[in-house]
């Protein structure tokens, strides 16, 4: 399971590399595509990155000072399409809340008139 700032990282990078080809991307790029709230410094970037690389996510082909020669691995890719599952389902999740709820409301709202009208 990866932390927030991983998952966005990965996800940047996963949007610049196209299926397992290496792409040449700046730290900067990578550090301004993340929202604000989530900046990190190119010292925590590099972090981040050997973090995804040892947990099979990435590969780094090379370092140099400001940019990155790598490419998203299988687990990566699927990190992310879990992701979006996970994201599916919990919307369809709250929509059967949602439906259960009214249900039961109007369950309640017709078994209370039904009563009423039993009782007169």
């Amino acid at each position: 399971m990866l932390d927030i700032k991983s998952n966005l990282v990965l996800k940047i990078l996963k949007k610049e590399c196209h299926g397992q080809e290496y792409k040449i991307i700046e730290k900067t790029d990578i550090i301004y595509a993340l929202p604000v709230k989530y900046r990190v410094s190119e010292e925590g970037l590099d972090h981040i990155i050997t973090y995804l690389e040892r947990s099979e996510c990435i590969h780094v082909k090379y370092d140099d000072e400001n940019v990155y020669c790598l490419c998203i691995l299988p687990y990566g890719e699927q990190i992310n399409e879990n992701d979006k599952a996970d994201k599916k389902k919990k919307n369809k999740n709250f929509t059967i809340i949602i439906l259960t709820f009214i249900s039961a409301l109007l369950g309640g709202i017709i078994g209370s008139i039904i009563s009423h009208l039993i009782k007169f």
